[in-house]
């Protein structure tokens, strides 16, 4: 324990990247995972060729795969930044093909005569799906969204392979430099992911609550 009090500032600069990377990524995967869905519910063909295509390679696709294209791919075309910007960047592509199918359903799962009425009433499509779908959408798709942030916490460990130090990198070199300490360590940790993952899951708990009383 010794070794976990005298490392903690540096633990917590760690996991204060995990969380920079967290909420960048995903706030950017909720507004473009939205897009996507919508695009692929759209009445323009080319737009929902699109969105599928994004979803289906994306999804089908690892996420290691998709940071080494990232890190890797854009310098070779002349794109430089620092390795945070490519790792939000990664985490942002990665998630939001899943953020997509989440909102999808949620509009699926609304009933067919208000989008219908909507059309009759005069509405175009964008008014249709941001003032009639998408409201009552939001109300069956906080679980799977919260799962899917969930997932994102974990997925941000992989910035490690790439040069972000956060939580996850800054665990590897602790338990290099002081292997008699690994579990304390570890333990250390573990509670800081299981944090994030509590506010998360809270998060999600509220709102839906919220959402449930404006029914």
């Amino acid at each position: 324990m010794q070794v976990l009090s005298d490392n903690l500032p540096d633990l917590l600069r760690a996991f204060w990247m995990t969380v920079k990377l967290f909420v960048l990524s995903g706030a950017v995967s909720l507004v473009l995972g939205t897009l996507l869905a919508a695009m692929r519910v759209c009445p323009v063909p080319v737009l929902r060729f699109a969105g599928a295509s994004w979803v289906n390679i994306v999804r089908n696709t690892p996420l290691v795969l998709v940071f080494v294209c990232v890190t890797f791919g854009l310098p070779a075309i002349g794109v430089r930044t620092s390795f945070f910007r490519f790792a939000v960047l990664a985490l942002t592509v990665y998630t939001a093909a899943f953020v997509c199918e989440a909102v999808r359903s949620g509009i699926n799962a609304v009933e067919p005569g208000q989008a219908e009425a909507a059309r009759a009433l005069g509405m175009t499509f964008r008014q249709n799906l941001t003032l009639i779908v998408l409201p009552q959408a939001g109300r069956t798709v906080v679980p799977p969204l919260a799962n899917i942030l969930v997932a994102l916490i974990r997925n941000t460990a992989i910035a490690e392979a790439f040069g972000v130090t956060e939580a996850s990198f800054e665990l590897s070199g602790l338990v290099r430099d002081h292997p008699d300490a690994l579990y304390p360590l570890f333990a250390g940790v573990a509670a800081g992911y299981m944090l994030m993952v509590a506010v998360v899951a809270l998060s999600a708990k509220l709102i839906e609550r919220r959402l449930t009383v404006l029914r």
